[in-house]
């Protein structure tokens, strides 16, 4: 198990810059080997810590993307129907119940998300992203999965774990979660980064990005997230903007004030966010900025 700060090394390294809330909190879900729930706003970094995770463990990084109606085949498991059908062709006039065993076989089952993630020599991460926008049937079988690390193929058998992976759970809070789900995991909140960090992940993200031009965008950003905005800017934005300015060649915010408020199309994503933004509220937002 890693330490809290071999933890926070380690992400660093692979580009996220962690608080110390959520080094602890994953060093305590390897410790305990409990499914760590990430909830927060979009764009805050939740994905990114499970990528983020799987560098650090120099292990894969298996995804499960929720969505309303998502069932199980889609997650875990499928038969290949075309090739038990053509097995079955080819098979017509032998015993049933042994053309019956080999389709039923290792060779024609799919592997989905969870079941490849329990099924792995090396424990992967898992990351079950957005999980409130799945249905609560879906939640609750995810639950007894989680808790037994094994599932039951009707056709199959029972297939237990190889390893237990790492399990990393994101919300946005579209719909509340069970109590069960939550008293089954580690929670953190993820929130937006306070400038300094921000800074840190603009100069650990984006190669010629200065320490100056870096607390300039993130002293910006937060201004603009204090407006009264349809969606908040995250941190990909953000990143996105960083990107744009270095590639432009700017340094210092305040030598091209028009090219900082043509680029803000990387922060602003609706029409009334973009409307709202003049370039006086662009040059009123930009007299903060040291």
């Amino acid at each position: 198990m890693l330490s809290h700060n071999k933890i926070a090394e380690g992400l660093a390294r692979a580009g996220y810059i962690a608080e110390g809330e959520l080094a602890t909190a994953i060093s305590l879900m390897q410790l305990l080997k409990r499914p760590l729930l990430l909830e927060g706003e979009a764009g805050v970094g939740k994905t990114a810590v499970a990528k983020a995770l799987a560098d650090v463990h120099e292990t894969e990084l298996i995804r499960l993307q929720c969505y309303e109606g998502l069932d199980q085949s889609a997650a875990l498991y499928e038969w290949n129907y075309q090739r038990q059908l053509l097995a079955i062709q080819a098979h017509q006039g032998r015993d049933a119940a042994a053309v019956e065993e080999q389709i039923f076989s290792e060779k024609y089952l799919l592997e989905r998300p969870l079941l490849a993630a329990i099924r792995r020599k090396k424990p992967p991460v898992l990351l079950i992203d957005e999980i409130d926008r799945a249905d609560e049937e879906f939640e609750a079988f995810l639950l007894e999965l989680l808790s037994d690390f094994q599932v039951s193929i009707p056709e199959f058998g029972t297939v237990a774990a190889t390893t237990i992976p790492h399990v990393v759970l994101t919300s946005n809070g579209t719909r509340e979660l069970s109590d069960a789900l939550r008293r089954r995991c580690l929670y953190h909140y993820v929130d937006y980064p306070d400038v300094d960090r921000e800074a840190r992940i603009i100069m650990a993200r984006i190669n010629g990005a200065g320490t100056s031009l870096a607390l300039q965008i993130a002293r910006m950003v937060e201004s603009i997230r204090k407006e009264d905005l349809r969606k908040v800017p995250g941190v990909a934005e953000t990143l996105d903007w960083a990107a744009a300015l270095v590639g432009l060649d700017i340094s210092d915010m305040h030598d091209n004030p028009e090219a900082i408020h043509a680029t803000l199309m990387c922060l602003l994503k609706t029409r009334e966010d973009k409307s709202r933004f003049t370039r006086e509220v662009t040059e009123r937002l930009l007299g903060r900025v040291a």
